[in-house]
Order: C-alpha cells, then structure tokens, then sequence
C-alpha cells in the first residue's frame, strides 16, 4: 500500500475507520488523519471524506508543501524575530526555537501540518501492517545531501541508533514508537535486537514490540529531524542536510542566517526566498521590533499585546493549540510525595478562572491531565470544581492542620503569563491556608533546573497527539519526565490507547489514561493557550502552526 492508494491495497483499518466516519462515529478530519497515518496519500483521504482538499498539498507531486503560488516572486530575505539559540545537537534539541533554525536544514521523515495531517517528507511513502507493529519506511529517491552524498537507509539506520543510545539522552526515546524499540538490559533501555531491518537503499522496516498509530506522526517531532552520517555535535559547526537552506552564521542571542543552497537541485520544488534571517528578540520585545520595521514577521506575540497588533500594519495569524503550563510537582520530593498534599494544592485552584483572567478570549481550560480538547483523542471528563474545604481536609490528615508553605520555580520562558498564572494560583491558594511563594528567574536559569526543581511552571508545547506528549513527558522513566511519576497501571492504559483504532474502545482507554493521571494529581494546568503571530503585508504564505514550526519553503516577499 501507498500514497497513490487504490481500493485493492488500503490498509483493512482503513476500511473500519471509513465505516466509522459513515455511522457517525468518527467524524470526517479524524478519518483523513487515520487513513494519511496509514498510508493514503492526503489527498485521497480528503476525497474519501468528502471534504475539500486544502492548499496545504501539492499531492500530484506527492510533497508535504503549499501548492506554487502564481503570483510569487522569487529573492529577498525574511527578517523574522524570535530567540536564537545554540544548534548543538538536533537529537536532544529542547526548544521549538532551536528546531526552527535547524528545520530549514534538516529534514524529517513526515510533516505534520497545520491542519493535523501527516505527510511524507523525506519518505515518498509508508505502509504498516495489520496489527500496526510493522512499519515499512520508502524513502524518496534522488534526496541529496548538501555534500552530494545521496540520503539513504544508511542515514535512518544512523538517526535511529543514536535516538536509542541510552548515553544520548534523546527525548525522543519517550515516543511510543522509538520506545516500542526498546528492551531493557542491564539498567538500561536499548536498542532491541531485529527492530530496524534494512531492506535495501530506500526501504527501511521497523518492527514494534506492540502496536503503534502514531508513528508517523511521531516522525515530525521536532528531535527527529535527520542528520547526515557523518554527524557529530555541534551541529552549527559542520550543517550539512537536506534542506533548501544552509546556515552561514549563528550568534547565539544575536542571529542566524540562512541562504539558500547552491550547486544542488531540491528535491522539494520551488522555494522563493534567498535568505532567512532570524534576530533575537525575547518574546516581549518582537512586537515592538515589527513594529519599528526592523522586521517582516515574528515568533508570538502575548495576548497582553493583542490591541498593539491591532494597530499595526501587518496580519495577525492565530492558531489553536495544545500549548500549555504545567506547574507540575515532582512526586519524589516532600512535600510532594504525599498525594494528598498534590490533591490538596490542586482541590483548592479553579484553572476556569485562572484561565479566565490570563486568556480571556480564546484558548482552552486545562484539566490537570494535558489531554488538550483540540487532540482528536480528547476525552469530556466531569468538570473539575473547586473544593476549599475538602483541599483543607486532605493536609490536615497529611500531618498540616495549620497550613503549608511550598515555593514555586517561573522562568516566565513563554512570556509574562506564567507569571501571572503563578500569581493567581498564589491567591486562590491562600484560601486552604496554603502559602505559594512565586519565585520568578531568567528563562536561561529555569532550563537548568526545570527536570529538577521540586515545584516549577513549565511550559510544553502543541503535540497533533494528547498520547504523544504523554508518553513524552510521564512514562515511567522516560528523559523528558520532569514529575518523576511512575506508575504502571497509566503506562499500560496508555499502551492500550495508543494501539487502538476502534473509535469507541480508545475513548474508553483515553478515559482512564485522562482519569487516572488526573486523581494522582502531578500537576495544576489551568490553560491550553492560544498563540498569535504576526507578518507585514508583503510576506505572502507565512504559516500559522500550532507547534510554531517555522517551515518558509513558500513564502515568498511582494
């Protein structure tokens, strides 16, 4: 089975899920993210589901970019603001600010859009077989490095291995698909013996211990993007990939600049910019930069900034995420090791009216389990209310009768509104005879102790899947853990949700995954965010991307 699907090689699920759509079970842009994520090209789904097609696939070519604009113009720069960080390693990359230096570079097997479909990039195709353990990887021929080497097996084979390098510290081994890879031996989670095959130059299969959907969506992660063979850190030092742009200079806290290859035909299409060239601006700042035209577009802007916007020349692209702030507690510590303390802190917060006095307008309110309503697997839970007393109850039978005082770490790493959530948690908390200190720090100090602090505001970005970042960030000893939870029942719900296609089976499964993480209480998150950009006029095809993605091989300057 492939993209250029027929009715005789579609994937049987593909046949359930579309019996699904057609009872009414499973509504129609869930079956086009299922039958893309196994194997029909997106076009086609659309079709199937009777829906139209969107300018976001050029899918006669069989590529994951927007359609060629007629009216484009080719040259210019894009002067964009947003931090600029250090390109280390693309493996253990931790911001989406690093990935989107890096993204024009390096490249990555699927492209998730801004619309939830998976599609494929550096692979042409991919199929899974029945029982989704099997997945077989055709990659795209004609791919070149920007050294002119060819982009083969060989390169997967590498990436692969160095994910699962248990020295690495890659939070891609979190995914459930990297993760169903893996075996322990002693102490140590590696890689396990037959589950990469190496067909033949093209054609890669990987070979899960239990099933998994997600795999290829799990391929857009930002960690995953692939580097040549011959790679070794740091990345800015020798960047080679596959990508329509090479980096000329990266001064972290300054700039970096990109220009396009030369002497190599993309595989891609037309891209119309020269250069890309990102300035750094803390995220308070970009605006008043665009606004001060020393640039054409920015990263974000916060919601506090929304009336400045309005009133400057330029559009405002919103986009509906999963981003979000965990104030998670390390289970691990005291005070936090007692559940009833966790419950208790988490009892005595209303995140509606945390998230009513951060995003009043838009955005969606947190339930303590990061399951976003958004992600297509989202389950309704009953709404959670604020209980002060039974909050007071809980730490007087943890041995606090007279009340608690915690402190909570804020790098403020997104903008000022963590703060404020901080803030208001502070407030509801004095309530239940708790005292929240907020201790605010510099973005750069949080990062060096977010995987440590005993109590800390985090922010995690959009994930298409509700069980992705769960496997992310909760498993059981997975890198990007930072709660140190653990708890095997979850992992196998999880297991269970993550496999299931049955529409009615997995809300099952994605209930007591929600519920489960919910009543052991590892976090307060009162909102999933909006997030807003904005770009001058005279940038046509500026993508608005709940992940915030940066991928500029359409847009074009007027």
């Amino acid at each position: 089975m492939s993209n250029k699907d027929t009715s005789k090689t579609l994937h049987p699920k593909v046949a359930e899920a579309r019996r699904d759509m057609e009872t009414g079970k499973l509504n129609r842009r869930e079956f086009v993210r299922f039958a893309a994520l196994l194997g029909v090209g997106a076009g086609a789904a659309y079709a199937m589901a009777g829906l139209p097609n969107p300018a976001v696939a050029q899918d006669a070519a069989n590529l994951p970019f927007p359609a060629d604009d007629p009216d484009a113009k080719m040259g210019g720069a894009l002067n964009v603001a947003m931090q600029v960080q250090k390109m280390e390693d693309p493996a253990t990359y931790s911001w989406i600010e690093m990935s989107n230096q890096t993204r024009h570079i390096l490249e990555h097997l699927s492209f998730t859009g801004p619309d939830n479909v998976t599609r494929p990039m550096l692979a042409e195709r991919w199929e899974a077989s029945e029982d989704l353990k099997s997945w077989t990887f055709y990659l795209r021929k004609g791919v070149k490095w920007h050294n002119g080497d060819d982009f083969t097996t060989e390169d997967v084979l590498f990436n692969f291995t160095r994910w699962t390098d248990p020295d690495l510290g890659s939070s891609n081994v979190g995914l459930s698909s990297i993760s169903a890879m893996l075996e322990e031996k002693d102490g140590k989670k590696v890689l396990r013996e037959g589950a990469i095959e190496v067909i033949d130059d093209h054609t890669i299969r990987f070979n899960l211990a239990k099933p998994v959907l997600s795999f290829p969506e799990d391929m857009y992660n930002y960690p995953t993007a692939l580097v040549h063979r011959s790679f070794k850190p740091p990345f800015s030092d020798n960047p080679i990939g596959t990508g329509p742009f090479t980096l000329v200079e990266n001064v972290v806290g300054d700039r970096c600049l990109l220009k396009r290859v030369e002497g190599i035909e993309y595989w891609g299409g037309k891209v119309y910019l020269d250069e890309i060239r990102y300035y750094n601006f803390d995220e308070d700042n970009q605006l008043t930069a665009f606004a001060s035209g020393d640039v054409d577009a920015i990263y974000e802007f916060g919601v506090e900034q929304m009336e400045l916007a309005k009133a400057l020349d330029g559009d405002i692209i919103p986009a509906r995420t999963a981003q979000t702030l965990c104030c998670r507690f390390q289970v691990t510590q005291k005070p936090f090791d007692d559940k009833r303390v966790r419950q208790a802190i988490v009892k005595a917060i209303d995140n509606a009216r945390v998230k009513e006095l951060v995003y009043p307008d838009g955005g969606d309110v947190g339930e303590n389990h990061h399951v976003a309503p958004i992600h297509p697997e989202y389950y309704a839970l009953p709404k959670l209310e604020r209980d002060v007393e039974g909050a007071k109850a809980l730490l007087a039978e943890a041995g606090y009768p007279d009340g608690l005082e915690i402190t909570i770490d804020v790098g403020n790493t997104d903008g000022p509104w963590h703060q404020t959530v901080a803030e208001a948690m502070r407030d509801q908390l004095k309530d239940a005879g708790i005292t929240l200190n907020v201790n605010v720090m510099p973005p750069s100090k949080y990062w060096e102790i977010w995987d440590k602090t005993p109590f800390g505001a985090t922010a995690w970005t959009h994930r298409p899947l509700g069980t992705m970042v769960l496997s992310l960030g909760y498993r059981s000893g997975v890198p990007w853990n930072e709660t140190k939870y653990a708890n095997p029942e979850w992992d196998a719900a999880l297991d269970a949700a993550e496999s299931t296609l049955d529409v009615e089976k997995r809300t099952a499964f994605m209930e007591k995954v929600e519920k489960i993480l919910q009543d052991d209480a590892v976090m307060v998150q009162p909102i999933f965010r909006p997030v807003y950009t904005i770009a001058a006029k005279s940038v046509h095809g500026y993508p608005g991307h709940p992940t915030q993605c940066h991928q500029f091989n359409k847009v074009w300057k007027a």
